[in-house]
């Protein structure tokens, strides 16, 4: 029987990577809630800054948001950050994002995912919160054949620094759970896609490819599954979590980690014949083996989800990818 304490409109809430997609639909939905917001975010260069940008303007219309300018990796800017707040929920969604960039890249992951978000757990042990929620990933699966993905799966074999440095973050928050009684919940997010997403995602980098006439690249020839998952079901999921830390386990500690997904994997053939539908217009495609660092499928099981807060991520592909294409075509006024 799902049992749960409702948002709590009275807390004070941090949101790292606010100006980023899902920190972004976060802040909004909260804001509009009533709560008093934090936002965090860098504004890095990884995509169109113009796009966070505007979603920064969006918030910034609520009375009750702030926004600073700082970047995780940078100690003093955090301890500072937490030192002028007095934060009751901390909510990390900054990170430096991206399977196929971790290989090209790898000094950003290290510092925004690891150095980052050890200097948010120095910054909640030194100035104690309710409960820390934090981005994880559908890639700390790596490619395991069993489905669907359940959080006691074995998940020692990432394939990509960017899984690595997020099933280090579990570790992490685990470790300071234990040591400083941190109460954390990691979030292992399934393919979100939805409005104001991000450009190299495949949903938003294939629309703007279809609409160009450009070709658009399907790797493994179109043999691959995703799970994909609508922002509005992911940030309405992580809303009824805040204020329900976990609860002390058989040892003490009060660390867990959950799947947030739809929890239906689609073909990715299917979710390209579905966005030429909502487009009215069909892709010029290129079929490419499979990339380093990808995963045949994703898929996730949220049972533990359903249990504890009576929710299950329900919106269709169909539905999800009509709004996308109506918001992409306004926003870019195509």
């Amino acid at each position: 029987m799902a049992s749960y304490n409702a948002l709590d409109t009275t807390k004070k809430i941090l949101v790292t990577g606010a100006a980023g997609f899902i920190g972004f639909h976060l802040s909004k939905l909260l804001l509009q809630k009533g709560v008093t917001v934090v936002g965090f975010d860098n504004i890095n260069d990884y995509y169109d800054v113009n796009l966070k940008y505007a979603r920064l303007a969006i918030l910034e219309k609520f009375e009750n948001f702030t926004f600073v300018k700082g970047d995780l990796a940078d100690k003093t800017a955090v301890d500072n950050l937490f030192s002028e707040n007095k934060f009751d929920i901390v909510v990390n969604l900054a990170a430096q994002a991206g399977v196929r960039y971790s290989i090209e890249n790898p000094q950003a992951y290290i510092e925004s995912n690891v150095i980052g978000f050890f200097n948010i757990l120095e910054a909640c042990r030194n100035n104690p919160v309710e409960h820390l929620l934090y981005a994880s990933s559908s890639s700390v699966y790596g490619n395991q054949q069993k489905t669907p993905f359940s959080t006691d799966d074995d998940v020692s074999k990432p394939i990509s620094l960017y899984a690595a440095t997020k099933k280090s973050n579990e570790l992490m928050a685990y470790t300071y759970s234990h040591l400083y009684g941190i109460p954390s919940t990691g979030l292992r997010f399934f393919t979100v896609y939805g409005p104001y997403g991000r450009p190299d995602m495949a949903c938003f980098s294939f629309t703007e490819k279809i609409l160009k006439g450009e070709t658009i690249k399907i790797f493994n020839n179109g043999d691959m599954y995703r799970d994909f998952t609508y922002v509005d079901d992911i940030v309405k999921g992580v809303e009824n979590m805040l204020c329900n830390p976990p609860e002390a386990d058989e040892n003490g500690d009060r660390a867990t980690v959950y799947n947030i997904g739809n929890n239906s994997p689609e073909k990715l053939m299917y979710f390209v014949e579905t966005l030429e539908k909502a487009l009215g217009k069909t892709a010029k495609k290129e079929f490419l083996p499979m990339q380093p660092g990808d995963v045949y499928q994703t898929y996730a099981d949220v049972t533990p989800l359903i249990e504890k807060y009576g929710f299950k991520p329900s919106t269709s592909i169909e539905d999800g990818l009509a709004k996308f294409v109506e918001w992409y075509k306004e926003y870019y006024n195509v």
